[in-house]
Formats: structure tokens, C-alpha cells, sequence
């Protein structure tokens, strides 16, 4: 099979598409013939040889990829034979290997895809949008809130925008540039900014004043000086939610926090939803595979519309190149 490898912690050139041996099923295991891996942020900065959740650190050479959907075409022992054939998608956990034309995975990973969904878009939802899910269960947004969404045209951005406007939420969107103000807009939010202009937060402002009313929540995703612009958008009482901070580099973020003192002053709640802290209210057996259950049921039913944007698996370099400089919207792909 044809697959991305990393023998080498550095730029995204360090990327190489080679031809590798098909990988088998072991006990309880299927293999994937893979129509759309899912390529994310973080896989950039492991990429450079950053550690960040993984339990170890990552053994090169590897086959970069943690997201992967398309039929399954061999299982092994163990495995009911009736899931060959079948569209799926899954997440593979810390185990790499889904840049490839070919990925293998525990059965008990599985999901069906519903019918109507592409895999492209169930890429983005096994892990984009479980993601969101799991921060919008901190959020309980209602009718009554005002969300400001920084990366608005990002990933999870595009799922919080949606999700805020579907409750009846008032949205507003921040994105870098016109294009992905267009977006923003076109998804239904309340007002869309361009952050790059030093001046943003005006026209916000002139727009809570019209509706009399604050920022109620605040989906942080960036840090720094666009996150605490962000904040200062809260009246008494509003929630600073935390799942990233891109906006200063994954690799040596800045992390907006704040002292005891202000927090107790201006009545905010500042919490950072990541990791398993995103699992506390999913419910559920298995909270994980619940967020990811009811991530794609949202997606079939049309309530959810993932943005998403490919690149041919051979260039996988530059898809990252890509997310690195913001040249992307919506969660991105790759097509063996």
C-alpha cells in the first residue's frame, strides 16, 4: 500500500509518501481500506517531535493519522465477517497509522456510517465534532446566551456557530481574513469579524450595546491577546470555556488564565474542557463513543454540517503546511 512516513521529527517536508506493507488484522482487529484520513492540528506539532497527550512519546519511523473512514475489506479473528463491506468510520485512539490507503483498528472502534453522511464528513465528526459535543455539554447554551466564537471558520468553530444558532443563541463569529468572514457569516452568525483588525472588538461592542446585552460565553480556542478581548466581551456571570490556543502556536501557547481575585470580581467561570475534563458530562458507558454516536447522528439528520477541505493523500506535506499558517477552513482530509 501507498502511505505517509515520518523517520525524521521536523518540517512538514519531512513528510514522505513510500510504499509500505499492508498492514493485517490481529485478533478482534479490521482493516480499513481508507477513503478519508483525518488530519489535525496537533498532528503538526508530533510532527516536530512534540509530545503533548500522547501517553509515550511517538516511535519513528510511523504512519502519521489518528482518523480514518471507508469500508472495511478484511477482519480477523474474533470479528463477525458481517462487517465486511461496511462504510465506517473510526478513531484510533493514540495509535497512529491512518495517512495510508489502508489502516487497521480495534472492532470495538467502529461506528457505521449513517447513510447520506460521506466520509469525509464522518472524519471530521468522529473527532471535530465528539470534540465539540463535549464542550457545548459546559456550555448549556439556550435562547438567552451570547456566544462570541473565536476560529469561528475552523473546525470546530463552523460546529459551534451552527450548534449556538440551532438552540437560538445570538452568535458572534471572529476569523482571520474575508473569506472566512464570508463563511462565518453564511453559517448564520450574528455578526462575523475579521480579528485581524486591530479595532475588532468595536464593532462587537456597538453590536452588544444595540441588543443591550453582554457576552454570556466565550469558546476559547486561540489564547492570547484575541482571547482576553474576548473575555472582556463577558458581563456578570459569563463562562470562559477553554479547549485550545492555537492563536499563539500549539507548541508554546498562551494559555489565557485568570487570578482568583478577577475571576471573583467580574464573576466569570474560567474552565478548560480538554482531555478526559471533556468527558465529565457526556454520560453514558463508554462517554467517548456517546459523543461520537450522537457527533454523526447530528451530522446525518443535517443539523450539523461539518466544513471540510481535501488534499490527495501524497500531499500530506501540504495539508499540514496549510493548517500551520491558517490556510485552511473547516477540518481537513486526506484522499488515498
Amino acid at each position: 500500500m501507498r502511505a505517509i512516513r515520518l523517520h525524521t521529527f521536523g518540517p512538514a517536508e519531512n513528510l514522505t509518501y513510500e510504499e509500505v506493507a499492508d498492514p493485517r488484522p490481529g485478533p478482534g482487529e479490521v482493516r480499513i481500506a481508507v477513503a478519508a484520513a483525518g488530519v489535525h492540528l496537533l498532528d503538526t506539532a508530533l510532527r516536530e517531535g512534540f509530545q503533548g497527550p500522547m501517553p509515550e512519546p511517538v516511535k519513528l519511523p510511523t504512519i502519521p493519522g489518528r482518523e480514518v473512514a471507508g469500508r472495511v475489506d478484511a477482519v480477523g479473528e474474533l470479528v463477525d465477517p458481517g462487517w465486511l463491506g461496511k462504510r465506517v468510520v473510526a478513531h484510533l485512539g493514540f495509535a497512529p497509522g491512518g495517512y495510508a490507503e489502508l489502516a487497521v483498528t480495534g472492532v470495538e472502534r467502529l461506528h457505521e456510517i449513517p447513510e447520506g453522511l460521506d466520509e469525509g464528513r464522518a472524519v471530521a465528526m468522529i473527532g471535530t465534532g465528539r470534540t465539540t459535543l463535549g464542550i457545548l455539554r459546559f456550555a448549556e447554551l439556550t435562547e438567552k446566551d451570547v456566544a462570541v466564537v473565536p476560529a469561528a471558520a475552523g473546525g470546530i468553530g463552523t460546529l459551534l456557530v451552527q450548534y449556538a444558532k440551532n438552540v437560538g443563541a445570538t452568535v458572534v463569529g471572529l476569523a482571520g481574513g474575508p473569506e472566512k468572514v464570508a463563511r462565518v457569516r453564511s453559517l448564520g452568525a450574528d455578526l462575523a469579524v475579521d480579528y485581524r483588525d486591530p479595532d475588532w472588538a468595536g464593532p462587537v461592542r456597538a453590536f452588544l450595546a444595540e441588543r443591550g446585552r453582554p457576552a454570556t460565553v466565550v469558546f476559547d480556542s486561540v489564547g492570547g491577546d484575541t482571547a482576553r478581548t474576548a473575555v472582556d466581551l463577558l458581563g456578570r456571570g459569563g463562562k470562559h470555556l477553554v479547549f485550545g490556543w492555537a492563536g499563539e502556536g500549539l507548541h508554546d501557547g498562551s494559555p489565557l488564565t485568570f487570578g482568583e481575585e478577577e475571576l471573583a470580581a467580574r464573576g466569570i467561570t474560567s474552565q478548560t474542557v480538554l482531555g478526559p475534563v471533556m468527558l465529565q458530562k457526556a454520560g453514558g458507558e463508554n462517554p467517548l463513543r456517546t459523543l461520537e454516536t450522537e457527533s454523526l447522528a447530528q451530522a446525518a439528520a443535517g443539523r450539523l454540517v461539518p466544513a471540510v477541505q481535501s488534499f490527495p493523500l501524497a500531499e500530506a506535506a501540504a495539508a499540514h503546511r496549510a493548517l500551520e499558517t491558517r490556510g485552511t477552513m473547516g477540518k481537513v482530509f486526506l484522499v488515498p
